[in-house]
């Protein structure tokens, strides 16, 4: 399996903000978000191939019990379903961070699905246009996102820029049928200063809707940069 890294950090979003947790990071994704904040697993992916057994061994040296698959999109990795049958024979609790855009019978105990937004199409007209209209075709897959939701516990999770994006999330949590406690809204943004501004008016956005808040603890806590 081609992994971009392994570490040991805090889950950073989400419902279990906070929790310490082992991350494995699958390098390859089939989506090219405007404002990918890992570039090194989608518009240039790197990584190495480890063995199945190498990566165990390494989430087992972290005494973690919950372990985090995330890339990327994890679920277009060839392993991914023996990975996550060998972390739950092991006892994990294992969570899945994927754009709900491809199914795969996995193992996973929260299934977080971030459905890309409109503001996440790169520029037709920039350096990478070529893939701003394969993104936008590929961004939502409603029959995915409905199998998944179906399948496991699971939470919407919405990376979100301007006030513009609610109605699509609005749209979107409708044509789905998700309880709003289910539905998490999440700044975009990689610097203190961006996601300080947003964190204040989702807030309210939250409290308004009935959504949850997540922040992106990890970027407040260690900056943007890899392994945290």
């Amino acid at each position: 399996m081609k992994i971009a890294e392994l570490f040991y950090s805090l889950q950073g979003e989400g419902s279990l903000v906070g929790v310490p947790s082992f991350f494995i990071r699958t390098s390859g994704c089939n989506l090219r978000c405007a404002w990918c904040d890992t570039p090194y697993t989608s518009w240039r992916p790197e990584g190495t191939e480890l063995p199945l057994d190498q990566i165990l061994d390494e989430w087992r040296a972290h005494h973690a019990r919950h372990v985090v698959i995330t890339g990327g999109e994890p679920m277009i990795a060839p392993e991914i379903v023996p990975l996550t049958e060998r972390l739950r024979g092991a006892g994990a609790h294992i969570t899945i961070e994927t754009a709900g855009t491809v199914w795969q019978p996995v193992s996973c105990d929260l299934m977080s699905i971030s459905p890309k937004l409109a503001n996440s199409t790169p520029a037709a007209d920039g350096p990478e246009g070529g893939w701003a209209v394969r993104h936008e075709r590929l961004r939502i897959q409603p029959g995915v996102l409905a199998e998944l939701m179906g399948r496991y516990e699971y939470q919407l999770k919405f990376v979100v820029q301007n006030a513009a994006d609610l109605e699509e999330v609005r749209a979107l949590v409708c044509q789905l049928g998700a309880p709003r406690e289910r539905v998490i809204l999440m700044p975009e943004g990689v610097t203190a200063e961006v996601l300080r501004e947003r964190c204040l008016w989702i807030a309210e956005a939250c409290k308004d809707e009935g959504f949850r808040f997540s922040p992106r603890l990890h970027v407040d806590l260690y900056g943007n940069r890899r392994g945290v």
